[in-house]
């Protein structure tokens, strides 16, 4: 399929995706969504793709914000339509994705930018990269999932601190606050996240998709973790991925999943 706002990059097993408008910082607009909705569900299908790199085109933004033009002038139930369709089509589908989502964070995240990298199932950081939540210098709070996941990830203090003061925080600051797992130099973003891809895709598929059921399952308000983790452990005793493991182990032979 032809995206207008996205590439698309397939070298399996991992996928490279990047939000291309470049001119624009990579901001988030409806049709930017929809193409990267689509594009996931294409690669949700793909079996020879294990793992998928998330990522901006230039080296300025991952992604800068959302497109304000498109909402300037909204009223309450349609900024309320606009979080619950962004949060369903993206935010969530990416947080529960069967297949790792590895967001390279390749400068600006911010806004709509940063919420889009938190829903991924790691972050990594380029050098020069900034992250923040604005949304309160323009009269709204972080729509996308942003008060909840940031909460999650660096504890409520300084979630809190983050979205009230609007501050951008630097890529070195913000893996001393664990909202990113390791920062690296911005001309080996890449290599180092397809090498943590490639790590991914030599383990079980089936396993892997298990282990994201079970963690997400922690942090969903009524349902018990342990629980899930119980009934995705024995599903996988039923999988054939389990048969070759075991067996690999036994030989002494590295399993071909």
């Amino acid at each position: 399929m032809n995206y207008q706002n996205i590439l698309l990059e397939l070298e399996s097993p991992i996928a490279i995706l990047k939000i291309n408008r470049p001119q624009q910082l990579n901001a988030l607009n409806k049709a930017t969504i929809e193409e990267l909705h689509q594009a996931l569900g294409e690669l949700r299908d793909m079996t020879e793709i294990r793992a998928i790199i998330l990522t901006g085109e230039g080296a300025k933004a991952f992604v800068a914000g959302a497109d304000i033009k498109e909402f300037s002038d909204f009223g309450v139930n349609e900024g309320t339509e606009l979080a619950a369709i962004g949060q369903e089509s993206l935010f969530d589908y990416i947080e529960n994705f069967n297949k790792p989502v590895i967001a390279a964070v390749n400068g600006f995240a911010l806004g709509g930018g940063l919420e889009l990298a938190m829903s991924c199932h790691f972050r990594v950081a380029a050098g020069n990269a900034k992250m923040g939540l604005p949304e309160v210098t323009l009269g709204l709070i972080p729509g996308y999932g942003g008060t909840q996941r940031l909460a999650q990830l660096v504890g409520k203090g300084h979630a809190m601190e983050m979205i009230t003061t609007a501050e951008m925080i630097t890529a070195s600051k913000a893996m001393e606050l664990g909202l990113v797992n390791e920062v690296v130099e911005h001309d080996e973003l890449l290599d180092y996240c397809r090498g943590k891809a490639l790590r991914i895709s030599r383990n079980s598929s089936t396993a892997v998709e298990s282990a994201i059921k079970a963690v997400n399952a922690g942090f969903k308000e009524g349902v018990s973790g342990f629980k899930v983790e119980i009934e995705e452990f024995g599903k996988c005793f039923g999988t054939t991925d389990f048969v070759e493991g075991t067996q690999a182990f036994m030989e002494k032979r590295k399993p071909q999943f």
